[in-house]
């Protein structure tokens, strides 16, 4: 005999299925798109199963709308591609933002790309380098001149910055770009001898390469640390042992934030729905991956050089995490 719902459970079902249908029905859709991209970076990185499984998960709780990650470039290239309408969301890196907001974006010098707007902050990017054991490659004073270093696709956070970061600290080398896959594979191969990684930790690239090889992760000296946090927008950050199998103990390294973008002139209702959802589920946003246990409101705080957009502004200023009104777009 089939079982029947208790008559109360059944009117509380019902009930709360109409309330969600009201609160659904109440949202403002006025002027939003039927579907939208995320821009990531290469496959294989972080960025990339970051955004494509954000946009899956948005797109599954909005309803009515259907969502994507797109490849690309990475940071450097998701800030152009939303500024221009291209894209209506992207996630970047605070550094390569700041450069575009100032009009010195490497792929536009001179062009202010003011039409990005941040969302909500995601995670801290460490700066960490690999090599293969056999290479005998244990600190970054190890590295030879003319080593051959990947450092990930061009423009990117990683392409940007980590060749300056060496270029201090006195490493001369050949510079080589590409997927962070594809890198691992030359890496493996012996096309590389070294790959500067700006990515979440753990780096899928570096996981699968510890699996089918021994290597080193080599970790930043406390004066080399500090030396590059004094150049570079950059802080202290510290790869956990229980990152990578390799790891016997916790490596020193630098970091820096990663927010998730917006083009500025998406309506209001809709970023604050996408903002609302992701910062109400990072449970969900975990499963993804692991990187996003820093995708939590707190670390606004970090964003000091864009304005927020004004619908995600309202949902953090709602719920007691105030934005002051010089960082909210007007």
């Amino acid at each position: 005999m089939r079982n029947k719902m208790p008559k109360t459970l059944a009117l509380i079902a019902g009930g709360a299925l109409v309330a969600a249908a009201t609160a659904h029905a109440e949202v403002d859709r006025d002027g939003w798109p039927s579907s939208f991209t995320v821009g990531t970076a290469s496959q294989g990185g972080t960025f990339y199963i970051y955004g494509s499984g954000w946009a899956n998960l948005i797109a599954d709780q909005l309803g009515g709308i259907t969502g994507g990650g797109e490849v690309t470039g990475g940071p450097t290239q998701n800030l152009a591609l939303v500024h221009a309408g291209e894209l209506a969301f992207g996630l970047t890196t605070l550094g390569p933002a700041d450069d575009a907001m100032n009009g010195r974006s490497p792929l536009a010098p001179g062009v202010v790309m003011d039409n990005a707007c941040a969302l909500f902050p995601m995670y801290e990017t460490p700066f960490s380098i690999s090599a293969l054991a056999s290479k005998g490659i244990t600190s970054i004073a190890d590295i030879p001149d003319g080593s051959r270093i990947g450092f990930g696709p061009a423009g990117s956070t990683s392409d940007v910055y980590f060749p300056a970061i060496l270029e201090e600290l006195g490493v001369n080398f050949e510079r080589r770009n590409g997927g962070w896959s594809d890198l691992g594979g030359q890496l493996q191969d012996g096309l590389l001898d070294v790959i500067a990684f700006a990515a979440g930790v753990p780096i899928p690239a570096v996981s699968q390469l510890e699996v089918q090889t021994n290597i080193n992760i080599i970790e930043f000296t406390e004066e080399e640390q500090a030396r590059v946090i004094e150049a570079f927008p950059v802080s202290e950050f510290t790869i956990p042992a229980s990152t990578y199998e390799t790891l016997e103990e916790d490596a020193r390294a630098v970091s820096m934030w990663n927010f998730a973008i917006a083009g500025c002139d998406l309506p209001e209702s809709l970023v604050y729905e996408v903002t609302r959802l992701t910062m109400e589920n990072n449970d969900r946003m975990i499963s993804i991956h692991r990187s996003a246990e820093e995708s939590i409101p707190e670390n606004i705080v970090y964003n000091t050089v864009m304005p927020f957009h004004p619908g995600a502004a309202r949902w953090f200023n709602e719920n007691g995490y105030e934005i002051a009104d010089d960082m909210i777009r007007q």
